[in-house]
Formats: C-alpha cells, sequence, structure tokens
C-alpha cells in the first residue's frame, strides 16, 4: 500500500532560514515517502516569483500571524499538515525593542499553535520552532540547555514566552535555540544583510573598521541548520510511536567573537587583518540591551541527532565559495 506524502508547512517561508529549508527539502529525493510544501509569507503582497521557480509544486499562502488570518486557507487548500517549521519572527534586537507589542504578536506564536490545536488528529502533528540564544544572560561561556533562560533584551523575552507557550500548549514540539545563522545567499534574494557577505564586503574595502571584541557566540552554518530540522522530520515521520518534546540548543562548533570573525573572513580571502580594529560593545549604543556571552554547549544537539556543526572557517570558506 503506497504510503501517503508527508505535508510539511514553513510558516516565514520567503525568510533567510525559510528559504533554505524549503530548499533543502525540495531536493531530497524519497520517492518512498514524497513530501507535499506549502508555505507562508506576509511582508510582500505576493511570494517572490524566484522562489516559487526554484520550489516548484509548493503551494503559498499569506498568513499573518498576529491575527491567524489565512490559517483556515491553509486547511482548505493543503490540509492538516504533518510538521510545521516555524521559521517567522521579528528577528532584530532594536526593532523589537521599539514596538514590544508587535515583538510578542509575532513572536510568541499563539495563533499558530492556537490553528495547531483545533486539527483533530493535532497529536500526530510535530511544530518545529526556532527559537534564539539571546534568551541566556551572557554572563558566562557554554549556556546549557538546563541553565536558566533570563533575556536582557524585548527580542529574547518574546522568544522566551514563546517557548513557555508552545511547551504547555503543544504535544508534540522541538524548539531550536539557534546562534546567528551564516551562510549563502537565498533563491530569491533577502532584503536584510548577512554576516559574512557583510564583513566581507567592508573589509574588501581596504579600510580600517571596528569590530566588537568582547561579545562571543557560536555562529552556525545555514545548511547545518537545514540538515537539523530535515534529521528531525526524517525522525517525526518514521517513528510509530509519535512523541517528541526537545529543546536544543543549535550553535556551530566554535565560540568567536565579532573580531574573531571578521579575522576568519580576512584570513581566507588574503584580507589585511591589521584593518580589523577591535572594541568593545560598550562603546556602541545600538538603543538596546545585548548579552556578552551567549555561547552554547551543543553536546545534546550531537547527541541527540548525530549530527557535527561545521567548524566556522570552512562554513565562511563555503559561504564565500572559497575551496
Amino acid at each position: 500500500m503506497e504510503r501517503a506524502a508527508t505535508k510539511v508547512l514553513v510558516v516565514g517561508g520567503t525568510g533567510y532560514l525559510g528559504q533554505h529549508v524549503l530548499e533543502g527539502l525540495s531536493t531530497i529525493a524519497d520517492d518512498a515517502v514524497p513530501y507535499d510544501l506549502a508555505f507562508t509569507y506576509h511582508s510582500t503582497p505576493n511570494p517572490p516569483p524566484l522562489l516559487l521557480a526554484g520550489v516548484p509544486q509548493c503551494l503559498a499562502f499569506h498568513v499573518d500571524l498576529r491575527t491567524g488570518d489565512g490559517l483556515e486557507t491553509v486547511s482548505r487548500r493543503f490540509g492538516q499538515p504533518d510538521i510545521v517549521v516555524n521559521c517567522a519572527a521579528i528577528s532584530v534586537p532594536r526593532v523589537c525593542e521599539k514596538d514590544p507589542d508587535a515583538a510578542m504578536a509575532v513572536n510568541v506564536p499563539s495563533a499558530l499553535v492556537n490553528w495547531i490545536s483545533s486539527f483533530q488528529d493535532r497529536d500526530a502533528l510535530l511544530l518545529i520552532h526556532l527559537s534564539t540564544d539571546q534568551v541566556y544572560a551572557g554572563v558566562k561561556s557554554f549556556y546549557k540547555e538546563e541553565d536558566e533562560a533570563a533575556p536582557v533584551n524585548v527580542y529574547g523575552k518574546s522568544k522566551v514566552a514563546a517557548e513557555k507557550f508552545i511547551s504547555e500548549k503543544c504535544s508534540n514540539y522541538a524548539i531550536l535555540r539557534s546562534s546567528i545563522i551564516y551562510g549563502p545567499q537565498t533563491i530569491s534574494p533577502v532584503p536584510k544583510s548577512l554576516p559574512i557577505q557583510w564583513i566581507d564586503g567592508v573589509l574588501s574595502k581596504g579600510e580600517p573598521v571596528e569590530f566588537f571584541h568582547d561579545e562571543f557566540r557560536c555562529p552556525v552554518y545555514v545548511k547545518d541548520v537545514v540538515t537539523v530540522i530535515l534529521s528531525l522530520i526524517h525522525r517525526w515521520r518514521s517513528e510509530g510511536d509519535k512523541q517528541m518534546k526537545l529543546l536544543l540548543n543549535l550553535g556551530g562548533p566554535n565560540r568567536v567573537s565579532r573580531v574573531e570573525m571578521a579575522e576568519v573572513v580576512a584570513n581566507v580571502r588574503g584580507y589585511n587583518a591589521s584593518l580589523i580594529k577591535p572594541v568593545s560593545a560598550s562603546s556602541v549604543d545600538r538603543g538596546v540591551s545585548s548579552p556578552a556571552d551567549i555561547s552554547m554547549d551543543i553536546s545534546n544537539l550531537v547527541q541527540a541527532l548525530g549530527i557535527r556543526p561545521t567548524p566556522f572557517q570552512d562554513g565562511v570558506k563555503s559561504t564565500l565559495e572559497i575551496a
């Protein structure tokens, strides 16, 4: 008997990670269990033509996560998903700080979760939700998942509230606390500045540039994030007893400052590293508090999924297409 296709809905499918997830799903050759794909978008009146061309046979739905408008259309035209991957967020901390109500309305996916809960067979549905390393206070190195979530800004607080809401309301979920995601541009180029490309651009001008020396993260290569999500999807659809309640740190294996990130780019590109001028994060008013060290321990991720994220230098080379 032929098994039905696995229905995957990517929420925020036109964003940076969402597009990479759709691309990853669309390129999996699995005739035994094919995928039916759909994604939501919001920031534009229509989905990007380049994305639709790059991910054929994929349905697109205009959805407002603040109100849930559009989700019933998903129900009618796509049906109940087996897996929902939520990549949608207001993820710029300064923007969240200026409009906390909007940050909470979008980043706490109450309308999405209530829609998921409305399905009769909701226990057979998995929500994969992207959270952030900014849930941590930033006062030590290599945070573990069981460490206290004590965010210092509205963005982090909205993500903690989302984690709490999902863990209380959803039967099955995987929450991924992601660090800075970097990598190549998307099928339909996103308007936001991408971290490695931005560093490459400013260093290529041959002028001195300031970078923070005292803020630390574990940047994660976007294709590793996609691999983690695909691994979770594969596990969910292949297990007979469908139960999953996961909270995982999702970062790369290297703890690096902004200075060290720039030094790696300079090294692989052959730029003059003396152009990199270290400054303290406290010397710049960014209009928002920023945690100093939110590097993460990813041993639970490695153990649970058997995935070893790409070293930062290798990821930079892949991003800049340097052999």
